[in-house]
């Protein structure tokens, strides 16, 4: 499920699941460099107008943010929401809804004060009772969501006056603050209220640069610009997100004008944009993404239960041969949940260069061998088989599950592959826990804290450790470093961490990939930066000139 990104908020810190390698790209973060520059020598300067139209892979599943855990539906409360704090272009934490704060000595209190005259999108203010509301809500054994964690660690959130409120801890949280990015809900549309069932979930209320306009299922995702942002009206009128299930249909839409905006695969990139109607028209970045790619197993499957299949796995795949093949060269092998050049990253870890005669040795170790010499391992009168499934219209995502197919069945492993629609996969099989293997994305935090997706007590219904995963030293050093504000310590938590993963091999982690963003040339005013291109959405901009749409009532 890959990317999540969500503009502004706390799930851009999260490793959400997204529809990454397709569309995680917009909203990466990190930069390498840009192979345009970002923004044009003619127009006139900036002006108010005209409309933005994405291309999206997969549909919103739920635009309350806190019930939803795919990238669409964050991609658009990330435009509608905002939280307490965000991220800014350098990845330094600023306010965002909180206009400052202060942090006790010993870490335990966070005093926020609230930005006054900020309205809900309804005309409603905004205040202090908003962020109380949307605390205890998360925390509700009642809420399905996958997000409470950072929540329960917080004592008492008290109300001091409408822009002022108090967050106590037991004990120091290092992602105290951020976990304050946390897309704020109106409690006045939702206090006494079953928030499962809340037209809130097809219509959102927020208090962000954009407003809801429409949302058809499988079409199209409309927001009209908030004139009241308190940041400053949006500079583009509007937002449509299109629906458009297959990067090769979604690339043509692009080449004909029908949107301005996606993630190109590697060979969109490389060679089918390197033309004359791309380079005057568009626009091209690449940078490396906040993101990465595994085939994570189902542990309670007992086909996985033993490592050494999971490593003889990862000795028969060349995961180089996938970056040179699929992605072109535009991406580097991953070995763990961080991306390279990171304060949290590992490179020391245990690694698998592709070697098929250590994975046939470790297979014949765990007791898988050919007795009928029909090419495929058996053990105890069961052949060695097992279905890999992944989401409908990821060329890359596809084109690497048939280099893992080949490439197991050189070593005696018979694969099958299951491309699936977007929501069925969702819903039907990854929170069902209906699959044997999958391959997917995740987005990679700016704070390493990693419990969502890691810690074992995250795998129930809907929530993200859905491969079941377990360990106790990895769960007590997660604990341990949410709990210290030393960076070299958590380091140290995070460094253990990897050799473990890297050990024990829940995912084979595939490859960190480049972000392939292509927009419109019209336009102007993109900032390439540390967090990616669209921390200053609000600031893009049509030369009066140039604009091309206009958002109807």
């Amino acid at each position: 499920m890959g990317g999540r990104s969500a503009g502004r908020s706390f799930f851009r810190r999260l490793m959400a699941i997204s529809l990454i390698m397709t569309l995680p790209f917009l909203f990466a973060c990190g930069s390498r460099d840009t192979e345009a520059p970002p923004t044009a020598a003619t127009g006139s300067g900036p002006a108010y107008g005209d409309i933005i139209v994405e291309g999206s892979i997969g549909d919103a599943s739920n635009l309350i943010p806190i019930l939803s855990s795919d990238a669409t539906s964050h991609q658009i409360g990330g435009l509608v929401y905002n939280g307490l704090v965000k991220y800014d272009r350098d990845l330094k934490i600023v306010g965002d809804l909180a206009e400052s704060w202060k942090i006790s000595p010993d870490g335990l209190d966070i005093v926020f004060h609230l930005r006054k005259g900020v309205k809900w999108h309804d005309g409603e203010p905004f205040t202090a009772r908003d962020v109380l509301f949307t605390y205890q809500v998360t925390i509700d054994p009642k809420t399905p969501t996958a997000y409470a964690g950072d929540f329960l660690k917080v004592k008492k959130v008290t109300v001091l006056d409408d822009h002022t409120l108090r967050v106590c801890y037991d004990k120091p949280f290092a992602p105290a603050l951020m976990s304050w990015g946390s897309p704020i809900l109106p409690s006045h549309l939702l206090f006494g209220r079953d928030i499962t069932t809340s037209p809130l979930s097809r219509r959102p209320v927020g208090t962000g640069p954009y407003r809801f306009r429409e949302w058809v299922a499988g079409q199209k995702i409309v927001l009209a610009a908030n004139p009241d942002y308190f940041e400053g009206r949006p500079y583009l009128d509007g937002y449509v997100m299109r629906i458009i299930p297959d990067t090769a249909t979604m690339f043509l839409e692009l080449r004909a004008g029908g949107i301005d905006q996606m993630g190109l695969t590697p060979l969109q990139h490389t060679r089918q944009t390197e033309n004359n109607l791309f380079r005057k028209n568009y626009r091209k970045y690449r940078y490396l993404s906040f993101s990465y790619v595994y085939m994570g197993y189902n542990l309670k499957n007992p086909l996985f239960a033993d490592k050494r299949i999971r490593q003889a796995i990862a000795y028969a795949v060349n995961k180089e041969e996938m970056i040179r093949g699929v992605l072109l060269g535009l991406g580097q092998a991953a070995t763990g949940p961080y991306k390279p050049g990171t304060w949290a990253y590992n490179n020391r870890v245990r690694t698998y260069p592709f070697d098929p005669g250590r994975a046939k040795s470790l297979l014949a170790e765990a007791g898988w061998r050919d007795s009928d010499g029909d090419g495929i391992l058996d053990k105890d009168g069961r052949p060695f088989t097992f279905e890999i499934i992944t989401n409908q219209g990821n060329e890359v995502r596809a084109k690497c599950a048939e280099i893992i197919q080949k490439q197991l069945a050189d070593v005696g492993i018979r694969v099958k592959i299951r491309i699936l629609e977007w929501a069925a996969f969702v819903n039907d099989f990854i929170n069902k826990r209906r699959f044997e293997a999958t391959i997917l994305g995740w987005t990679i935090p700016q704070d390493p804290d990693i419990y969502d997706v890691w810690h074992s007590s995250k795998t129930g219904p809907d929530e993200l450790n859905f491969i079941s995963y377990k360990n106790d030293e990895v769960d007590r050093l997660i604990e341990r470093g949410r709990e210290v504000f030393d960076q070299q310590e958590r380091k140290r938590c995070y460094d253990r961490i990897q050799e473990i993963l890297a050990e024990e091999q829940p995912y084979l982690f595939l490859y960190v990939p480049d972000a392939l963003p292509i927009i419109s040339a019209r336009f102007r005013g993109i900032d390439p930066a540390p967090q990616g291109i669209t921390h200053n959405f609000i600031k893009w901009y049509v030369p009066k000139e140039e604009q091309k749409f206009v958002l109807t009532k």
